[in-house]
C-alpha cells in the first residue's frame, strides 16, 4: 500500500521556531508569532492588501493601493477595477501561492465592500480570507 507523504515547507519542521509575526497587532505581548508558512502567508496577504504603494520603505511599489478607492461610489466597474488590481498585485508578489478566487461583495446600505480571497499553499486545503473595507 501506497504512503502518502504529506507536502511541507522545509521552514515548518521546527515547531519551536517563528517565522514571522502576525497580523493584526492586537495581542497582549508585543508581537504575535507565527510559527508556520499557511500562517505568515494570510499575514503577508493581510498586509499586501491593507498597504497603500509608497507607504513600505525601499518597497514603493508594494501594496495594493485599495485604500484610493474607499470614498468612490460603488458601481460594477469600480468593483471590477478592485478585483483585477488585487488579482494582479497578489500574483505578482505572491507567485509561491495559488489563488483560486478573489470575490469582492458590495454591502451598498453600509457602503462597504467584502473581500474575500481563497488561496492554497503547497497542495494543503484551501484558505479564505476576509476583508471588510
Amino acid at each position: 500500500m501506497a504512503y502518502r507523504i504529506p507536502n511541507k515547507n522545509p521552514i515548518d519542521v521546527g515547531s519551536k521556531v517563528a517565522i514571522g509575526v502576525s497580523l493584526p497587532f492586537n495581542a497582549p505581548q508585543v508581537f504575535t508569532q507565527t510559527y508556520t508558512t499557511q500562517d505568515q502567508v494570510k499575514s503577508n496577504i493581510i498586509n499586501y492588501v491593507l498597504t497603500n504603494r509608497g507607504e513600505r520603505v525601499f518597497n514603493p511599489t508594494f501594496g495594493s493601493d485599495i485604500r484610493a478607492s474607499v470614498f468612490e461610489q460603488i458601481t460594477p466597474s469600480t468593483i471590477n477595477n478592485i478585483q483585477s488590481q488585487l488579482a494582479e498585485g497578489l500574483s505578482l508578489y505572491f507567485p509561491n501561492v495559488n489563488f483560486k478566487n478573489i470575490q469582492i461583495v458590495p454591502n451598498f446600505d453600509e457602503n462597504v465592500i467584502n473581500i474575500q480571497i481563497y488561496y492554497s499553499i503547497y497542495n494543503n486545503p484551501v484558505t479564505q480570507i476576509n476583508i471588510t473595507l
